[in-house]
């Protein structure tokens, strides 16, 4: 009996360590997924800067500067950005700050906030060799405005490759059910608001608008898609595109808000509405937080259209705005019998991520970081739960017509000749 067991005790332990050299192997044999980026430097004053990033292999980049704010972008494949703690946070020389992150699968992002003019006299990328990391490298020198005018407006004469995200065709479902699009906000480089330990709002968000998706199928009554489902930046006009684009039947735009001690220690969720006249000051302030989003990730997305484009988008867009309104009081109503609401739960501003002139749509600000309290429930499975429970309540009621069969009275009518003006936008 003993030989026995000693004869599996002896086979196991081969299976084990073949099992581990198998492991090794390919550990060693499997490359990296994505180059991974493991320290970053400033050095040099306000008339050159160099900004100095150790990869683990060599990547190609390609940089860039945009004005007003004065800025320069760095876009690289997919990396790992595995940088010291509060690293960007402070700058050197030209450089104030910057930010890094994923901006779409397959690419990201650095942005360094420069405090004047500058133009790139070299920006490359150094092979590992002789125990050192790849290397890249960005040197900045200090320009005159009128230079860097010009210099902006020959970069932009060229389209950039990846710049522009070419729209998917419009297609009818054959899946007639509701389409609600659910928008956690920020993502990649844009992190959001942060709470006192570091909690990052992208991340909070992101967590519960997954619960909330999923709350939402469980019930089979709708089709749900989600503008982000990882840690990925979305410029605010392709996450309005993705919901038109996708015939949405709702959007709801997820986050969490942040007040400074000074200005207050706001309290509960908020519902948003878009109007291009803020209903206070705290809701201005909030729409300009957010819609500076594209502006942190070194984005220019602004736009010219002609006055027929505007009147028949502005006649849409009050349709709309009837419907928004009417879903931002029935989740106002269905939320407050289940968690806290802000003293002023329903406001309205001019947020970029609720102009669908065809869909209707609300932020949601779920609560405020900067509140102890509050933090602790946005972290909460139980209050996850009972919140993500009242909206679902508050979708079925926003739709009840139309699943009962009755006109679609959830889903504005289309102004014609409203689709072509809106696809001259583009």
């Amino acid at each position: 009996m003993a030989g026995r067991f000693g004869y599996r005790w002896a086979l196991y332990a081969a299976i084990a360590a073949m099992m581990a050299c198998a492991i090794m192997e390919a550990a060693v044999a499997a490359p990296e997924a994505f180059p991974v980026a493991t320290e970053v430097r400033l050095g040099g004053d306000d008339k050159e800067t160099r900004f100095v990033v150790d990869l683990t292999r060599k990547v190609e980049i390609r940089a860039f500067t945009l004005a007003d704010p004065y800025r320069v972008v760095i876009d690289l494949p997919q990396v790992t950005f595995a940088l010291p703690a509060r690293a960007g946070e402070t700058g050197r020389g030209l450089v104030r700050a910057f930010r890094f992150g994923l901006i779409m699968q397959g690419g990201s992002r650095i942005v360094l906030d420069v405090g004047k003019p500058v133009r790139v006299e070299k920006a490359f990328v150094l092979d590992a060799g002789q125990g050192q990391p790849a290397r890249l490298v960005l040197d900045l020198s200090a320009i005159d405005r009128d230079t860097f005018m010009r210099n902006l407006a020959q970069d932009n004469r060229a389209p950039r490759p990846g710049a522009q995200r070419p729209a998917p065709a419009r297609q009818a479902s054959a899946d007639t059910r509701p389409l609600v699009v659910i928008d956690p906000g920020h993502g990649g480089l844009d992190t959001g608001t942060k709470g006192p330990a570091g909690e990052m709002e992208k991340t909070i968000v992101l967590e519960f608008a997954t619960l909330l998706r999923d709350q939402i199928e469980k019930g089979g009554k709708y089709r749900t898609m989600m503008t982000r489902a990882d840690d990925t930046f979305i410029p605010l006009g392709d996450r309005v595109r993705f919901a038109r684009d996708h015939q949405a039947s709702l959007f709801i735009s997820v986050h969490a808000d942040y007040l400074a001690r000074a200005e207050g220690d706001a309290r509960g969720a908020t519902i948003y509405t878009l109007s291009e006249t803020a209903s206070d000051s705290d809701a201005a302030r909030l729409a300009d937080d957010e819609n500076r989003a594209d502006v942190i990730a070194g984005l220019d997305l602004s736009q010219e259209t002609g006055d027929v484009a505007d009147i028949l988008i502005d006649l849409a867009q009050r349709e709309t705005k009837v419907f928004s309104t009417h879903f931002a009081r029935t989740l106002a109503g269905e939320m407050k019998g289940a968690v806290r609401l802000h003293k002023n739960p329903l406001r309205a501003a001019g947020f970029k991520v609720l102009r669908a002139p065809d869909v209707p749509s609300v932020l949601l600000e779920l609560g405020y970081v900067s509140n102890r309290d509050d933090l602790k429930l946005l972290n909460s499975t139980a209050w996850r739960s009972r919140a993500a429970e009242s909206i679902v309540a508050a979708i079925d009621r926003f739709f009840a017509t139309r699943i009962a069969g009755s006109a679609p009275a959830a889903v504005p009518p289309v102004v014609p000749g409203v689709q072509g003006a809106i696809e001259a936008r583009r």
